[in-house]
Formats: structure tokens, sequence, C-alpha cells
């Protein structure tokens, strides 16, 4: 099978990561991938913000959690957070962030590295608390967010889940 469709069909959810980090190739070929991403009318709205200063990490986890209402760690100990936001006069903004998450995810499974989509960026980056992470990081602009897309080594090989019936229609 073609190497490309096998990563396609082998990643899964990261949920437990080893406490290594993550070494600046690998990362740097991960957002490479991610910024080939298509985009609506190749206007590029998304930005990509890789957070790995800890203190940050453990901040944007507590605002996620209590968006969610609960007290867990929504980031489950991954030592990279890659905040995917979209310009948000971009009438394409979720859709082009969306397609950066996969391009993120994607290229991370065929370095060997684990990830998983993590919500609630959007309500992350509408509170003044997220509003001020923006503003710390120097990121200017109206931007919205759209997912978190955490990396690292995975400690964990999750199997496939089944895929439902009538996931696909043939229309002849």
């Amino acid at each position: 099978m073609n190497k490309t469709i096998e990563d396609l069909m082998s990643r899964r959810s990261i949920r437990r990561y080893r406490s290594e980090p993550v070494p600046e190739e690998l990362l740097k070929t991960v957002l490479r991938a991610g910024t080939c991403a298509p985009s609506g009318m190749n206007r590029q709205s998304p930005i990509i913000v890789a957070v790995r200063r800890r203190e940050d990490i453990e901040r944007m986890s507590r605002l996620n959690a209590k968006i969610m209402g609960t007290d867990s760690d929504p980031f489950f100990g991954a030592p990279v957070v890659l905040v995917v936001l979209a310009d948000a006069k971009s009438p394409h903004a979720v859709q082009d962030g969306s397609l950066v998450m996969g391009n993120l995810m994607n290229a991370a499974h065929a370095l060997g590295l684990g990830s998983c989509w993590v919500n609630r960026a959007r309500e992350l980056f509408d509170m003044p608390e997220g509003k001020a992470l923006l503003e710390k990081w120097g990121v200017e602009g109206a931007y919205i967010g759209v997912g978190n897309c955490i990396v690292g080594w995975p400690d964990e090989a999750p199997a496939m889940k089944p895929r439902k019936e009538k996931y696909i229609y043939y229309i002849d």
C-alpha cells in the first residue's frame, strides 16, 4: 500500500504522551506541513502558534478544562500545543484552519509522533485570558480559534475503532 495512504489510515488520536521533548527538526517539519494545507482561494487565513513553554500550556489547559467543566488536563501532558487560529474576517476561516489541523496531525503521525485535536480553541481565545495570551505571544489581528493540536511522543498505541455503517453512499 502507498505510504501516504497507509499513514492516513493508521493515524489515531493520542491521549498519553512520554515526557521527552519533540526535536526541533521534527517540529519544524510538522509545522511546514501545516502551512502547506489548502485554503479558500489560497488566502492562507490560518496562523499556527507553536507553544512549548510549559507555563503557557498549563494555563491553556486550565482555561480549556474550565470551559469543559472539568479539572482534568485536556492536553494530556503533551509537550507541544500547536494553536491554529484563522482570520476572523475570512469566510473560510474554520474550513482553512481545519485543513491545517489535518495536515499537522497527519504529518506528526508520518514522523512517528502522536497528536490529537483538542477542541474549545474558539471559546478559549474569545475569553479575556485567551486574548491576553495572544497579546503576550505577539499575535496581532482579529483571529478565531480553530483547534489545538497537541503533539509529542506517544505513550499508547490505540487500535482503530470500527467504522460506522452507511459511512459511504455511492451514487452511480
